[in-house]
C-alpha cells in the first residue's frame, strides 16, 4: 500500500458501500468455490492480520490494517494463496475508513536453493479508481 493510495479520497459513499458489499460477496463466493474445488496436499484456510504503515522522512502518512481470511495450498514445487477481507485505512489526521482488499500469489522452487515468487493485490477506494499492486522476486537460500 502506497502513501498515494492512503490519501485517495472520494465523496459518493452510498454507491461505493453498495459496490463494496457486492465485491465482498463475490470474493466470498470465489474463495468458497476455490476451497471446495482444490484439494492439494498442504492446503487449508487461514486468517491473516497485517498492518502496513508509511512515512515520508519523519512525517507519518497513515496505516492500513488488513483483516483477511485466506486459503493456501501447494502442488509439487509450487505453492499459492488467495486472501481478502476488510482493510481499515487510517490516514494521519483523518477519520478511519473501511475498504475491501485482497491478494493472490504464489511461489515455485526453481532449484533447491532458488525460488521465484509473485503477488497481485488490490484495495478499493471511495472513488471509482481502485488501487492495484504487484510484487515479484527471487529468493536464494544458502
Amino acid at each position: 500500500m502506497s502513501i498515494v493510495a492512503l490519501s485517495t479520497r472520494g465523496k459518493s459513499k452510498a454507491n461505493n458501500n453498495t459496490n463494496k458489499l457486492k465485491q465482498m460477496k463475490s470474493f466470498i463466493a470465489l474463495a468458497t468455490l476455490s476451497a471446495l474445488s482444490a484439494t492439494p496436499a498442504m492446503a487449508g484456510p487461514y486468517v491473516n492480520t497485517e498492518i502496513n504503515s508509511g512515512w515520508n522522512g519523519s512525517d507519518y502518512g497513515g496505516s492500513v490494517t488488513d483483516l483477511h481470511v485466506g486459503y493456501e495450498g501447494s502442488a509439487g514445487a509450487a505453492s499459492y494463496y488467495l486472501q481478502g477481507g476488510p482493510a481499515i485505512v487510517s490516514v494521519d489526521g483523518e477519520d478511519a475508513n473501511t475498504e475491501l482488499s485482497g491478494k493472490v500469489g504464489g511461489s515455485f522452487a526453481a532449484t533447491e536453493a532458488v525460488s521465484v515468487y509473485g503477488e497481485i493485490s488490490f484495495i478499493t477506494t471511495d472513488n471509482d479508481n481502485n488501487n492495484y499492486g504487484t510484487k515479484a522476486g527471487l529468493k536464494w537460500a544458502f
